[in-house]
């Protein structure tokens, strides 16, 4: 009978790294289920069409326990009432399984169905650090059709910023005055401390010339303008993970550990808004996704 060979120490090696690069992005799967910047659909979707891969090899109870407001408790119930054993993993459902579970999650976490009818004031609004500023400045330089609107803020400047063409920065009285004479199209206080707002009459000449008017604003202002013009194309902007958001934020350099904590607080909250918006783009790269916009203000304008 033939002696058994030992396994190379280097074969066991990189088994053992790509062991743990496997449990990393399963974390940091679980990260993005959680913050809601990836679809719990189009997790099962890829677990489905490649067993192997990331999501594929999630265990369903992971899966469950990753999605907001899921306990032990309720997961347990969950997968009862779907005949789904603990043990499995995504990418092993049966197809009556995987038709169950898909039903569940549509029902409890609906998928954004765009809104017909036509619109040419758009609006841009995402977490902090997911790079609107930097989708809207592509466009403006790319896309010199689209009116870009200039917001007002009690913030100081930063660093290359110039006023009348990324913001125009005012103090608290000037502000003031704006809100007081109606000056505003929406206005908001932003992280607990400074005031942004959108002057109306740029906007309302634009769009008397024909122009499609694109606004980069935040969650509180992009309901602002939900409510004052309801036909207002809203889209949100997205990390494509939730790890990448917190890289842009640390490197952006320009806030400190606790600012840093705050925001990232508060993008978890402006995540869980996304549903309320139109359309959602991915933000994993900055031309792409400044093209996407266009394509929907060419789409909204029609």
């Amino acid at each position: 009978m033939a002696e058994a060979r030992p396994v190379p120490e280097v074969d066991r090696a990189a088994a053992a790294r790509k062991a743990v690069e496997r449990r990393r992005a399963r974390a940091a799967l679980k990260r993005d289920l959680t913050m809601r910047v990836t679809t719990p659909q189009s997790v099962l979707a890829r677990a489905s069409a490649d067993p192997d891969s990331v999501e594929g090899s999630m265990r369903i109870t992971d899966f469950l326990l990753a999605l907001p407001a899921i306990g032990a408790s309720k997961r347990d119930r969950i997968l009862a009432d779907l005949g789904i054993s603990p043990v499995k993993r995504l990418g092993g459902l049966g197809v009556r399984q995987r038709v169950s579970l898909s039903r569940w999650l549509d029902e409890r976490f609906p998928v954004i169905v765009p809104r017909g009818g036509r619109s040419r004031l758009l609006v841009l609004a995402g977490p902090t650090a997911v790079g609107k500023g930097t989708v809207a400045a592509h466009i403006r330089e790319h896309n010199p059709e689209i009116h870009l609107s200039v917001s007002a803020t009690t913030r100081a400047p930063r660093p290359g910023e110039i006023d009348g063409v990324h913001y125009y920065f005012v103090d608290d009285a000037e502000f003031d005055r704006l809100i007081d004479a109606g000056e505003l199209l929406e206005y908001a206080v932003v992280h607990n401390r400074s005031r942004y707002g959108t002057p109306r009459a740029p906007i309302d000449a634009a769009l008397a010339a024909g122009k499609t008017v694109l606004l980069e604003i935040d969650l509180q202002g992009a309901r602002q303008v939900r409510k004052a013009e309801p036909s207002a194309t809203l889209i949100f902007l997205l990390p494509p993970t939730w790890d990448e958001l917190v890289h842009r934020l640390v490197g952006r350099g320009t806030e400190g550990p606790e600012e840093r904590a705050r925001r990232l607080r508060t993008a978890k909250v402006e995540l869980a808004a996304q549903n309320e918006f139109d359309h959602l783009v991915v933000n994993e790269d900055v031309a792409a996704a400044a093209a996407e916009v266009v394509e929907l203000s060419s789409s909204s304008a029609r």
